[in-house]
């Protein structure tokens, strides 16, 4: 590609954003809808099982906690390759009747990015059950009630957590193709478009979903990074009060 083709797919890929391209929209508005669903539901299952495992201890934890760090590297083509398995006509769960369906795209990265949450939850929730956990107990409170407090009490950090999440699932690619076939005006996704358009020679639309796509991300970390900055004030100005209250009670 010479620099004149390069600058007008930039100049043009520019137009459609702009623009707001229908078929840009609706390709975002797919991909955006997949990953907030799949981390709601990555979230609810992830922190509660994130949080189980920060405060309880049993025979056999560590060989958990190693196969919860093993899932994280998981290829996302296998995860998708294993779904496809499952719900395929042949499969155990294939008279759900959700291959290639927006459904299945779900399913797919929910499964996908449940190891992030519940990783990150139990190493946050651990950390504060080392510091608050002998108290919690010393009042009484069962597993169940010191890890929902626990969590409370780390709720910002989970919003982190929440955030890391969605930009983990709106990036990935493959088991998005896998399950849900890319099919257009149904299941193709921002990730899936690049690849077909960038194939296909349309440069302007690949250009055009990855900028959106970049800007998705730096909103996210954006957003990341404000929260951390807003929970580190907080506890400041709190550490400050509490210090001004031990010198004013001083003698």
């Amino acid at each position: 590609m010479d620099d004149n083709t390069f600058i007008d797919s930039v100049v043009a890929a520019g137009r459609l954003v702009a623009a707001c391209d229908p078929v840009l929209l609706a390709i975002v508005g797919r991909s955006l809808a997949v990953s907030a669903l799949a981390s709601v539901f990555a979230c609810a299952v992830g922190v509660l099982l994130g949080g189980w495992l920060a405060v309880v201890r049993f025979a056999g934890r560590g060989i958990v906690l190693t196969l919860l760090s093993t899932s994280l590297a998981l290829p996302s083509v296998v995860v998708g390759l294993v779904a496809y398995l499952l719900l395929s006509r042949a499969g155990p769960l294939g008279f759900l009747g959700w291959l290639f369906s927006f459904k299945a795209m779900v399913a797919a990265q929910t499964v996908l990015v449940l190891p992030v949450v519940a990783a990150l939850t139990r190493q946050t929730l651990e950390d504060a059950d080392r510091l608050h956990g002998e108290q919690l107990r010393s009042l009484g409170a069962g597993t169940w009630t010191r890890a929902l407090l626990l969590a409370w009490d780390e709720r910002y950090a989970l919003v982190t957590v929440a955030l890391a999440t969605f930009g983990r699932a709106i990036s990935e690619v493959g088991a998005v193709v896998v399950v849900g076939g890319n099919i257009d005006g149904y299941t193709r996704v921002m990730t899936t478009a690049i690849a077909l358009e960038t194939s296909k020679g349309d440069l302007p639309l690949a250009l055009a979903l990855g900028l959106v796509l970049l800007g998705v991300v730096l909103a996210l970390n954006a957003a990341i990074a404000s929260v951390r900055g807003w929970r580190e004030r907080v506890d400041g100005g709190i550490a400050d009060a509490a210090g001004a209250l031990r010198v004013e009670a001083a003698p």
